[in-house]
C-alpha cells in the first residue's frame, strides 16, 4: 500500500529490514497468519511504529484485537536501544527504550535455531552480528498483555542488531508517515501542492488577510484541532504560504504582515505549539509551521 508521502511513498518497511538471521524470524512486508480466511490489512503487515505508541496502542481483551490511531494491527516493528536483557531458561527478556518510552521483549529460546546459526560467519554478513546491551536494534513483534502489563513477543531470529546508524532516524520517518496517513489521510497528489500563479497568490493572501482557512494543496484545507482560535489559525497559515526558509519567520515579521499585535502572534504561536502546528527553530520568537506538504 502506497502511502504518498515523501514523493515515492511508502509500501513496506524497508531499511535492512530483515526478520532475522536467514529464515528465522518475521520477514518484512510479509504475514506470520496461515493462508486461507479473510483478514483485515493490520493483520497481513508489520507496522513500524515508536515505543510510546505501543503504550498508547488500544487493547480489547475480550477480542485480543490492538488498535494504533484506529487502525488494527497484529504485528509490529521499532528500533531502539537495549538498556537491559536477562537470558532465562526457556527465554530472553530485553528492556529497550527510544527515546519515547521503554518497553519489555520476551524472546523464546528456540535451540533449533541456535544450532543453525551459531556457525555463521559473522564477518561476511554484519547483520547476522548478535546485538548486545546498549546496542541499537531492530524487533519485530506481536503485542501481549499479561497481568496488566503489556510487552512485545518476539519470535528467534526477530530481534537484529543495527549496523548503520541512519537506520534509527529512518524508522522514526517512516513511523511519522504511518501515523500522518492514518491521522490526517493521504497527501495531495504531486503537482497539486501549491497553487500557481498570480491569482492564486492572491487569494491566498486575500483569504490570510480576512482571518480565513487558506486552501492547501488546492482541493483540501488544513484541518484544525477543535477549539483553535481565529487568531492561531491566521497564524499557521501565513507560515504555510509565505516564502519558505530554513529559519522559519520572526515573530515581528508575522505579526507585520498579518498587521497584529506582537502579544496577540506570541499567544498564537504558543497555542499552535501545544497542539503539534508549529515548531521554533533559531530560536523561541523564530517558527516554522507543521502539517504542511
Amino acid at each position: 500500500m502506497d502511502y504518498g508521502y515523501g514523493g515515492g511513498g511508502f509500501s513496506t518497511t524497508s531499511y535492512g529490514a530483515q526478520g532475522g538471521a536467514n529464515d528465522g524470524g518475521f520477514v518484512a512486508g510479509g504475514s506470520q497468519e496461515p493462508t486461507g480466511g479473510s483478514r483485515s490489512y493490520g493483520e497481513d503487515t508489520i507496522r513500524p511504529v515508536t515505543i510510546k505508541q505501543i503504550a498508547d496502542a488500544e487493547h480489547n481483551p475480550n477480542t485480543d484485537k490492538w488498535t494504533i490511531d484506529n487502525a488494527d494491527i497484529t504485528q509490529v516493528t521499532f528500533v531502539a536501544q537495549i538498556r537491559n536483557m536477562t537470558t532465562h531458561a526457556t527465554n530472553s527478556v530485553y528492556k529497550f527504550e527510544d527515546g519515547t518510552a521503554s518497553i519489555e521483549v520476551k524472546q523464546w529460546i528456540d535451540p533449533e535455531f541456535l544450532e543453525r546459526t551459531e556457525n555463521e560467519d559473522v564477518s561476511k554478513d554484519p547483520s547476522l552480528r548478535k546485538p548486545a546491551e546498549q546496542d541499537y536494534a531492530r524487533v519485530f513483534g506481536s503485542l501481549k498483555e499479561l497481568g496488566g502489563k503489556r510487552f512485545v513477543q518476539a519470535r528467534p531470529g526477530a530481534i537484529r542488531a543495527v549496523n548503520d546508524y541512519n537506520e534509527v532516524h529512518y524508522h522514526l520517518l517512516e513511523a511519522t508517515v504511518i501515523h500522518l496517513f492514518f491521522t490526517r489521510g493521504k497527501p495531495p497528489q504531486p503537482g497539486m501542492a501549491n497553487k500557481s500563479g498570480a491569482a492564486g497568490m492572491q487569494q491566498q493572501n486575500q483569504q490570510r488577510q480576512n482571518g480565513g482557512d487558506v486552501t492547501m494543496g488546492g482541493t483540501t484545507s488544513m484541518m484544525f484541532p477543535t477549539g483553535t482560535s481565529q487568531t492561531a489559525k491566521r497564524v499557521w497559515n501565513f507560515l504555510a504560504t509565505a516564502p519558505q526558509t530554513n529559519e522559519g519567520h520572526h515573530v515581528q515579521l508575522i505579526a507585520s504582515q498579518l498587521k497584529m499585535d506582537v502579544g496577540e502572534v506570541s499567544r498564537a504561536g504558543q497555542e499552535l505549539q501545544d497542539n503539534g502546528l508549529l515548531y521554533t527553530t533559531v530560536n523561541e520568537e523564530t517558527w516554522a509551521a507543521l502539517g504542511t506538504d
